[in-house]
């Protein structure tokens, strides 16, 4: 990993990427790194535009903020045209494979993380889980023992198997690209 890597997450409200950036900076600490995570909503509590952003680094984190993020994985095409001007010139754009992939200069990662859900598992509830899979088998930001772990630890008593299924589908996917 480099020395620091900005991440931002990006979907409509409801679709659970707030818990993922949870999640991711927990792993981070898990792994013996430090994280921060913040988060903005839309006005809207549901439906509407938001994001989860982390910054993980090796050494100390002095401004808490995104600036420039190195991954932006989106779920909505609101959230993507919203949040997606920032990114590096170098960096990965992660879209679902529903939305038409932008004519931008990033590097574009298009899976199918809502079919996934969907499909795969019966449940779009967990598409979030898909898509955290989905990035850290493509970044390996974080170990996947220590995401798996942050994942069991934050989602609802009684659905562990069912977002341990949705993690590994999302690894799937980043290995098929």
């Amino acid at each position: 990993m480099n020395e620091r890597i900005e991440i931002r997450l990006g979907g409509s409200g409801g679709q659970g990427l707030i818990l993922a950036g949870i999640i991711l900076a927990e792993a981070a600490i898990l792994d013996g790194k430090n994280a921060v995570q913040s988060q903005s909503y839309g006005p809207e509590a549901r439906g509407g535009a938001s994001r989860s952003e982390v910054i993980i680094s090796n050494t100390s984190i002095d401004y808490p903020k995104v600036s420039k993020p190195d991954v932006f994985l989106a779920l909505t095409e609101e959230a993507m045209n919203k949040y997606k001007n920032d990114l590096k010139e170098n960096g990965l754009l992660i879209i679902d494979a529903s939305m038409e992939k932008p004519k931008d200069s990033y590097k574009i990662l298009s899976v199918p993380i809502l079919k996934t859900a969907q499909e795969k598992i019966g449940k779009v509830i967990v598409a979030n889980i898909v898509a955290l899979g989905t990035l850290i088998q493509v970044t390996e930001v974080v170990s996947k023992e220590s995401i798996e772990k942050a994942v069991l630890d934050r989602v609802p008593q009684g659905t562990e198997e069912l977002n341990k299924m949705a993690l590994y589908k999302g690894f799937e996917l980043g290995k098929s690209k």
